[in-house]
């Protein structure tokens, strides 16, 4: 079910049409002290202590509830309510060395700037060096805005409760949501509203993709054509064809310079390499998807794929995926093109095609997508950074949650590209490109968070290869949950 983002008063709403409806406070809290303490318990090891700061609101009795399923765990509560003896008690306990906090001292109640005293317990809080989990919402964070009254925790995980909330997706936000992770049941009602802007999570891929039939052959998943690479970025040809191959399309053709040609077909085996004809090159009679952009830097590889795009953007009605330099090559079009077609630029690439700052795109990231897309005929757009969005000129943006700081490494994005185009190649994932689209980003993400849960300072080469593992759902609940001690 898809889960909007809301403003607080949606919130509140949906949580009181809840109690009208039947369903009990307390039940609420206790679930999300379960989940609370479950999401905590994956940040410690066996001994650690934890230290509980929590006010007298609904974030409080959250954080409490959550100290009673700590087995393993010495629990430090301290309650937040006079900041001057909080902050003496706080300095207190650090001496001890916790390995977490918990912040549930304000949520989405708080509503004017906060006094001196709380202002300086929370920059002691922000300046321990100990990593905080905040729940719903860090202390001090105004919810709808994403800006600070005043202070506000900085949180190095946001495990936010219900549905995320619209303040906690502006970039300003960004420094004290850290990662931002969705606790979605919780025991409210179905939510009652709707929003522009979805948050992604992975039960909208359930029985997907679908399962091959027995008796397929690869004919049946279709036949991707990579062009990319140039002398000195041969790395994003081998990348983006490593990406496509975890696809698993049926054929992938790469079309290479010349003078990458013996050092990309070297790393490639089941891949068809050919060097870049004089010509522009004629397609497979079967091609069922083009991507075109990774390492095309040279200027005679760029002139090359201009006139491939020029060929066949306008033309052709299988999906055209441009990715990197390959963007810098597109025309400004108000007509749709007669097939799907598909732009994943970060903010600096998207600053360029728009004329825009990458800090006006990264503050106005849902405006970016929907311009860019109609600026080439009403393209599906994967703006890529925190919270990538999937979207389009018209229609639901989709937030992706998956993903961390490590993928900022060259050579990630061709990854990428090559692994949605290998997706978009094969005929059964194109009826439903959105969810295509979004399948593709989320893996590619989750990836990366199994990557550094299992092995540090990975590499782009990891992601590549890397299998995905079983799914860590935060919101998952056992059928009885375990009495509080």
């Amino acid at each position: 079910m898809p889960i909007p983002v809301l403003t607080v008063a949606q919130v509140r709403e949906w949580e009181e049409s809840s109690w009208k409806a039947g369903r009990s406070q307390t039940e609420v809290i206790r679930r999300v002290g379960y989940l609370v303490a479950e999401r905590a318990k994956r940040l410690l090891k066996r001994g650690d202590s934890v230290v509980a700061l929590h006010g007298s609101g609904n974030n409080g009795h959250d954080t409490l509830q959550a100290c009673r399923h700590f087995v393993d765990h010495e629990v430090h509560r301290i309650e937040a309510i006079h900041p001057e003896q909080t902050l003496l008690e706080f300095q207190e306990i650090v001496k001890l060395r916790p390995a977490l906090i918990l912040d549930g001292i304000f949520g989405t109640g708080l509503n004017r700037p906060l006094a001196a005293g709380f202002q300086a317990l929370i920059h002691a809080i922000n300046g321990c060096g100990i990593p905080i989990l905040a729940v719903d919402v860090p202390s001090g964070l105004n919810a709808d805005t994403g800006e600070t009254w005043g202070a506000a925790v900085q949180a190095l995980v946001t495990l936010t409760l219900g549905a995320p909330k619209q303040g906690l997706l502006e970039m300003r936000a960004w420094p004290q949501v850290g990662r931002l992770e969705l606790a979605s049941q919780i025991g409210l009602i179905d939510c009652p509203f709707e929003s522009d802007l979805h948050w992604t999570v992975p039960s909208d891929f359930r029985s997907f993709p679908p399962a091959r039939a027995a008796q397929a052959h690869k004919g049946c998943f279709g036949h991707l054509v990579i062009a990319a690479g140039s002398l000195g970025y041969h790395g994003a040809a081998v990348l983006a064809a490593r990406g496509a191959q975890r696809a698993q399309p049926g054929l992938i053709t790469l079309i290479a310079s010349p003078e990458i040609y013996v050092p990309v077909a070297s790393q490639l085996q089941s891949v068809m390499v050919h060097p870049w004809p004089s010509a522009t090159p004629t397609l497979p009679e079967k091609c069922s998807a083009l991507l075109v952009g990774p390492g095309l830097f040279e200027n005679s590889a760029k002139e090359k794929a201009r006139a491939l795009l020029a060929a066949h953007w306008n033309h052709r009605a299988f999906p055209i995926v441009v990715d990197a330099s390959g963007l810098d090559l597109l025309v400004p079009q108000e007509s749709a093109s007669p097939g799907l077609r598909v732009i994943t630029p970060h903010p600096g690439e998207a600053a360029r095609l728009l004329g825009w700052t990458s800090a006006a795109v990264q503050e106005k990231r849902p405006e970016a997508v929907r311009q860019l897309s109609r600026l080439f005929g009403g393209c599906w757009v994967i703006l890529k950074g925190c919270q990538t969005l999937v979207g389009r000129s018209t229609g639901h943006l989709h937030v992706n949650p998956s993903g961390n700081p490590s993928l900022a490494q060259g050579g990630s994005g061709d990854v990428l590209a090559g692994w949605l185009a290998g997706l978009l190649s094969q005929p059964s994932l194109q009826a439903d490109p959105g969810r295509t689209l979004r399948y593709a980003v989320f893996r590619h993400g989750q990836v990366a968070d199994d990557l550094e849960r299992e092995r540090p300072n990975w590499t782009v080469e990891d992601l590549a290869e890397w299998p995905v593992f079983q799914d860590k759902r935060v919101d998952t609940l056992p059928m009885v949950l375990p009495e509080s001690p």
